[in-house]
């Protein structure tokens, strides 16, 4: 009986993609999307999933392992292993990202935008209508009308019809694209998890919150719990005032702003662009400094600083007179992390070519080795046969091949290079407007691209305005989850690709539901109506202005490229060379603009505590932060709770 207990006991551990587990998991899916849906798009409540830990996964996972801890105490056959609550989690983030911030929302805020904002003053019908793929929007004005205005039921088949059909291309176009996505974590990951060793900060507190043997520890340290009441007490004061303004409230946590104080030219430029100029001091951005790595750390705010102090100097030289983008920093952004791509991806060379040629070659006899192989040539074939769809959905829609090429080629470039940034950093990454679009109407201009193309180009805009939750990272760091862990990796890609296809409907259908219902022009305070604006509001400029190639603009994508290098080529000859090239990357692209005084404190604490008390304090400290991260989270999502059960907009912990 003992030895079959064992048995028992020992399938279960390995047994982390268990049937329990993805049932589970396949029901959350739908409630965290529509709860995500609810607060971000009808109530514009939380943000969760702008940020590089989603919010409401984590919060989920926390009651399911604190569940999971009592079940443990008086049920323990019945206890969810450390694998198990690590694909609950890994599903439920993945569905999360369907219905994220950047990915699907934007969707619907453009889908429907050419039908509704049509007007004879603006011209749209006749100066390109015709050269937009019609399949992939709706038209109909019963379903239009319903979809700005509300009060509707969207499940009717009268109103559902004109969904169908555009809602699946750009699901298909989707798929593809995350299948390829996928394939090239499968390629990387073993050259980044196992021979450069890269730290992936992210995935620190989803393993500290399941881990089996230490999970107990977790949850009764107290430094943790320390960290966590620190943003819920913020939290409850800060959200109480929300309601009740007489109520006091702890200022400087959120953004504040310091351009009323700043108004003299020409320290007033350093507060153009962007998000003007702002402080805050959110908990958990605080807590996840603490592990990234100290020069990538300074490296953010400092070039943070530098930016704006550019700004400065070019405003007391006069040029942002003469120039009216200057400095460019959109283009200084697309030139460093196409620059960041293209760098990491010849870095993984060799790597490539040797699982290649391990791919093909005879079975070895060793089964892990095989199994490895076989993973590794169907990651290849899909690459192959992803890359084949794209050019025929390219076709299908008319985008000339060569154009089609470039833009996804920018875009996988830009996808490498975010993964990459989160695997070895763990920061937020929100480059705006670092899209292939706009880089190549700025290298070619309309002429050469043409008005179809750039009407195609337009439509597509969606998915690559914004990078805060790319698909990518997030399946990379479920591979890296999985490590040590009884998940194997066949079966982690079967759930990744299930929990992809169950968050896409249940995507589309809170989306339908909850824009119908409120109207995204009526109550929807969170419907990205901006999305469609910057879609075809610059695709009109560009085309009234017949949009010539811009030398100064890619003037400045090369220098955004060469200090990228540069900073590169010095760091990797100097160990005490203190700038990281992300640094500088993420600093120029906005991901800083929110977030770079928190950098700044994260640092200064985090080196106070390794310079005075070594890493022994260090390792002591690190609940402490976990705990800032996670009880900003939870009172976050409590909030977001409370908000949509009274009808009112509550306390958001961001922006």
């Amino acid at each position: 009986m003992m030895l079959m207990t064992e048995r028992t006991q020992h399938k279960s551990r390995r047994s982390g993609t268990s049937l329990r587990a993805i049932l589970l998991a396949l029901i959350l899916i739908p409630i965290n999307i529509y709860w995500i849906t609810v607060i971000e798009v009808r109530w514009y409540a939380l943000d969760g999933t702008c940020l590089p830990i989603f919010v409401t996964p984590i919060f989920i996972l926390f009651v399911l392992a604190l569940a999971n801890l009592s079940i443990r105490q008086m049920f323990p056959r019945f206890a969810l292993e450390q694998g198990e609550l690590l694909v609950i989690y890994i599903m439920i983030v993945t569905g999360s990202v369907m219905a994220s911030h950047d990915l699907f929302q934007n969707l619907f805020g453009t889908i429907a935008h050419p039908a509704r904002m049509a007007t004879p003053s603006n011209g749209w019908q006749k100066l390109w209508f015709k050269y937009l793929p019609s399949d992939l929007f709706v038209f109909d004005p019963k379903a239009v009308k319903g979809f700005y205005e509300g009060g509707v039921n969207p499940l009717r088949w009268e109103i559902l019809q004109y969904w169908i059909r555009p809602l699946s291309l750009w699901a298909l176009l989707m798929i593809v694209m995350m299948s390829i996505m996928m394939s090239i974590n499968i390629l990387i990951r073993k050259q980044w998890t196992e021979n450069e060793k890269l730290t992936f900060p992210l995935v620190r507190l989803p393993l500290a919150m399941t881990d089996a043997d230490s999970k107990e520890k977790f949850y009764k340290n107290r430094m943790m719990w320390i960290g966590f009441t620190i943003p819920v007490i913020i939290g409850i004061i800060n959200g109480i005032h929300v309601f009740y303004p007489s109520w006091p409230q702890i200022q400087g946590i959120k953004m504040f702003s310091l351009t009323p104080y700043i108004t003299t030219r020409p320290w007033s430029a350093a507060t153009v662009g962007g998000a003007g100029l702002s402080i805050s001091m959110y908990p958990f951005i605080i807590g996840l400094v603490y592990f990234i790595p100290l020069d990538l750390s300074f490296s953010c705010w400092f070039f943070y600083v530098a930016r704006k102090l550019w700004q400065v100097v070019g405003a007391a030289q006069g040029w942002d007179s003469v120039a009216g983008t200057f400095p460019y920093f959109d283009e200084q952004s697309a030139g460093a992390w196409i620059t960041l791509g293209i760098l990491v991806a010849w870095g993984t060379r060799r790597h490539i070519v040797s699982l290649w040629k391990s791919a093909w070659r005879k079975d070895t006899g060793d089964s892990v080795v095989d199994n490895e192989a076989k993973i590794d040539r169907a990651a290849f074939i899909t690459i192959g046969l992803g890359m084949l769809f794209l050019m025929f959905f390219s076709d299908y829609l008319g985008l000339s091949r060569w154009v089609a090429f470039l833009f996804f080629a920018i875009y996988f470039i830009l996808a490498i290079a975010i993964t990459r940034v989160r695997a070895e950093l763990g920061t937020p990454h929100e480059i705006v407007f670092v899209n292939p679009v706009k880089i190549l109407v700025s290298t070619f201009g309309l002429t050469a691209i043409g008005p179809a193309n750039l009407t195609i180009l337009s439509s597509m805009y969606w998915f690559n305005r914004c990078y805060r939750s790319h698909p990518m990272p997030n399946q990379l760091e479920s591979f890296k989850m999985a490590e040590g862990t009884s998940i194997r990796m066949k079966p982690l890609i079967g759930v990744i690709a299930l929990a992809t296809v169950v968050g896409i409907i249940a995507t589309f259908w809170a989306n339908l539901q909850v824009t119908y219902s409120a109207g995204a022009q009526a109550k929807a305070l969170g419907f990205k109506s901006w999305v469609g604006a910057e879609s075809f509001d610059r695709l009109t400029s560009w085309m009234q202005k017949q949009t010539p190639p811009e030398a100064v603009r890619m003037a400045y994508m090369v220098v955004g490229g060469v200090i990228v290098f540069a900073l590169r080529a010095v760091r990797g000859s100097f160990i005490w060379w203190p700038f990281h090239p992300a640094g500088y990357a993420l600093a120029v692209s906005y991901a800083m603009d929110y977030f770079w005084f928190a950098f700044f404190v994260g640092w200064v604490i985090k080196s106070v505590i390794v310079r005075f008390g070594g890493m022994k304090l260090h390792n002591t400290a690190l609940p402490l932060f976990l705990g800032l991260i996670l009880g900003d989270f939870t009172i976050g999502s409590i909030w977001a709770i409370i908000g949509p059960l009274l009808n009112v907009q509550a306390y958001r912990i961001f922006i």
